[in-house]
């Protein structure tokens, strides 16, 4: 039997996951990661934690599933995009990671869209200046720290200082290069145009491939330190949402994934680049060789849920915290939550957004308040289908829907009625470090394409379809709270800026 690794290395940890050939999941190991917050606004990771994390990993798989580094045919990589790693000329990192939530960049944004113009910076990158992406921290690190950007000669996401680690190459994929602002979307390669503009050397940046394409072999040195066989092929995989995307399946145009972990993603795949004119929604190249995708981004959903039962409901188990908000009917009577807890990018790019109960009466109950967190977060993906809808991705034939939170029955009919469509679920629940995997599989000649591997491993489960009464109760409620974000804007920046 031959097995593919899928190495995701996320904000949280670093997950090592083997399948065999017919796509099955052979083991999974885990290793947790720190992270560091030095000042408000700030989100940072020790790039030395990956690499440990990913090693340490890897070695407990392959003892869970007591096989060699011989059976391992070839390695797929994914983690969390955008974060920003600086490596001076001898591959030496030379600051903390700036990772994907790191807020610092406001001012580096604007400076990008004054030079390129906006509608310009949209139309080459197929996405506005927000503060998660690379570029702007780039800039910053320029703008605020020149000893260190003097000495910079690489720039690497994280899953990419992994991939240097393995093999010793400078390399990325096309779908994790899309989220740093500075590749051309159309043409799928670096933008010469942003580039220049920004002053950014293009030396700096690796060659991109597609993700099954290989990168390089693992070292010698690396199979000595992590058990892996010298000489196994590295594929460059793709970023998380887009090897999510592969995991469950999503890879033709028509199926749409729906993510519920931490943040909530709506992806939707596509034959040719779909551009939102305002960049609200993020149009990034897949992993899947030719292909796009359009996603809308949610910084705070199954987080939300979290962060209100480790707050207001510490201790208590998920399942008995959500069974009593099934009695609560739609609407929550006349109680909203807005799920803005860690700012939001879609359809508010806007870090000093804030969360707010909206609502209160003497008569709601604990049940009322969790519904209302459910039925905010599912508000809150709808705004990604409207504005995918209202840039022309009408044809949605399916959606596929993953994460942590996908495992509540009530937040998936919430979630059908509210979206007014079909939510299924599928086999595999690994996700992005699955989706890996079958790059990797892919790569090495067990499936001829990407498809061909979704179609043998990917297979549904379970249907969750809208009740039409539900599904009418929510669009006034729905039409509420898109007025929520406008009305409170001013006196979120106030707070903010009071903290």
């Amino acid at each position: 039997m031959t097995y593919f690794l899928g190495i995701d290395s996320s904000t949280t940890g670093v997950k090592a996951l083997l399948i065999d050939e017919k796509g099955d999941v052979a083991g999974v190991a885990a290793t947790e990661l720190p992270l560091s917050t030095p000042q408000p606004l700030w989100s940072e990771q020790d790039p030395a934690d990956w690499w440990n994390g990913a090693v340490n990993s890897i070695k407990q798989v392959l003892a869970k599933t007591n096989l060699a580094g011989e059976d391992i045919a070839a390695i797929g990589l994914t983690g969390q995009m955008h974060g920003l790693t600086l490596l001076d000329q001898a591959g030496e990192v030379l600051r903390p990671a700036m990772l994907w939530n790191d807020q610092r960049t406001g001012p580096q944004c604007d400076a990008i869209r004054e030079r390129l113009g906006k509608q310009r910076l949209v139309a080459l990158t197929g996405n506005d200046a927000l503060t998660g992406f690379t570029a702007p921290k780039i800039l910053w690190v320029r703008d605020h720290e020149p000893d260190i950007f003097a000495k910079a000669k690489h720039i690497l996401l994280p899953k990419d200082y992994i991939r240097f680690k393995l093999t010793g190459d400078y390399a990325t994929d096309k779908a994790g290069a899309a989220g740093t602002l500075l590749l051309d979307v159309k043409s799928r390669n670096w933008s010469t145009e942003v580039l220049e503009a920004l002053e950014i050397p293009a030396e700096w940046l690796p060659p991109t491939h597609e993700g099954p394409e290989v990168t390089g072999l693992v070292s010698e040195a690396t199979a000595q330190a992590t058990g892996l066989k010298a000489g196994a092929p590295v594929v460059g995989g793709g970023g998380d949402q887009a090897a999510q995307a592969v995991g469950v399946g999503a890879v033709e145009a028509g199926i749409v994934a729906l993510t519920l972990g931490t943040s909530g993603v709506v992806f939707a795949g596509a034959a040719e680049p779909f551009i939102e004119p305002e960049g609200r929604l993020h149009a990034f190249c897949h992993a899947v060789p030719g292909r796009w995708h359009m996603m809308g981004v949610m910084l705070s959903a199954a987080g939300s849920l979290r962060w209100y039962r480790d707050t207001l409901a510490s201790g208590t188990d998920f399942d008995a915290l959500l069974a009593p908000a099934a009695d609560i009917p739609p609407g929550s009577e006349g109680l909203l939550f807005l799920p803005y807890l860690t700012g939001e990018r879609t359809p508010h790019p806007d870090p000093l957004a804030r969360g707010a109960f909206v609502g209160l009466t003497v008569r709601h109950t604990q049940p009322h308040l969790t519904r209302a967190v459910l039925e905010g977060v599912a508000f809150g993906l709808r705004d990604s289908f409207e504005l995918m809808k209202s840039a022309g991705l009408v044809d949605i034939k399916q959606v596929r829907v993953s994460g942590g939170g996908a495992k509540s029955k009530l937040w998936r009919q919430i979630l059908a009625d509210v979206l007014n469509v079909e939510l299924v679920t599928v086999n595999t629940t690994e996700g992005a470090a699955y989706g890996a995997a079958l790059l990797a599989g892919v790569g090495a000649g067990a499936w001829p394409d990407v498809n061909a591997a979704c179609e043998a491993c990917v297979k549904l489960t379970g249907s969750t379809v809208p009740q039409a009464e539900s599904v009418a109760k929510y669009e006034p409620v729905y039409a509420q709270y898109r007025g929520l974000y406008p009305s409170l804007r001013v006196v979120s920046h106030n707070l903010s800026n009071l903290a």
